[in-house]
């Protein structure tokens, strides 16, 4: 691995500005498309196949009966033990020498096996193309030396990006220095995520966020259990028909007929 990088979320900083959001879209040339409105500032209401940098608005009363605006910057966790790697049968789905989990959109089926996969629902369908889309941590820029795009336009400095371990110790000071219900929120979760947030808030104060997000049980039983023990056991196989070929050498068939063989018509000796 080159360098394994960590963007940093620090959402008591993030204004809302959406500056992150339309930079994604700029740098990576995804087109608009028309939307409603559902009551809310944010737009879109969710990820979509051509929008991998949302900014999520939330109205919120604490304890104390306070209103507070919350924004939260989603998209794609960049997970360590990622569960859309683990299903992807083509390998379209990988990790850089950066850490982040890009896509080669060339080898992408459309299975959406990836999507069910995701504990943070991030992977979207474009129907048009029967292609997956997501966020690759802009892996060209990564790959140049130069920051993420989103990065680059956050005005307030709530994003950053750089060393990992440079980057978890500047978020725990940073939650210390805010207090009361402040958290990192990342580091522990699916092996370590490669996008680590600061939340002024506990975890499940905010929607579309997991408490606790996991790899399914059943891709765990799938891919880490039952298909390397079928390997195992094909493998076991083919051992052993070889061993048997060796020590016996190639099966031929039996003659139809032997030499003292005696033959019978319609019940009578000949």
């Amino acid at each position: 691995m080159k360098q394994e990088l960590i963007k940093l979320i620090d959402l008591s900083l993030c204004t809302a500005c959406r500056g992150c959001q339309v930079a994604c879209k700029q740098w990576n040339e995804l087109p608009a498309k028309r939307t409603k409105n559902f009551g809310s500032y944010q737009n879109p209401p969710d990820l979509q196949w051509n929008t991998w940098t949302l900014i999520r608005f939330q109205e919120y009363v604490d304890q104390r009966g306070t209103l507070k605006w919350l924004f939260r910057k989603d998209g794609c966790m960049h997970c360590t033990d990622a569960s859309c790697i683990k299903v992807c049968p083509t390998k379209a789905l990988y990790h850089t020498e950066f850490g982040s989990v890009s896509l080669d959109v060339d080898k992408c089926i459309g299975c959406k096996e990836c999507i069910p996969a995701c504990p943070f629902g991030v992977p979207k369908y474009n129907k048009e193309t029967n292609k997956i889309l997501k966020c690759d941590l802009c892996y060209t820029r990564l790959q140049a030396n130069q920051p993420p795009a989103c990065v680059l336009s956050c005005p307030t400095g709530a994003l950053q990006i750089g060393d990992k371990d440079a980057m978890l110790k500047k978020a725990y000071k940073r939650v210390k220095e805010l207090g009361g219900d402040a958290n990192v929120y990342g580091d522990k979760f699916v092996g370590g995520t490669h996008v680590v947030y600061v939340l002024p808030e506990n975890p499940q104060v905010y929607d579309n966020l997991p408490e606790n997000p996991q790899v399914p049980l059943s891709i765990i039983i799938w891919k880490d259990i039952l298909k390397p023990a079928g390997l195992l056991v094909a493998g076991t196989v083919v051992a052993g028909a070889f061993l048997h070929y060796i020590t016996h050498g190639p099966k031929t068939p039996d003659d139809e007929t032997s030499d003292d063989e005696t033959t019978c018509e319609g019940g009578k000796e000949l």
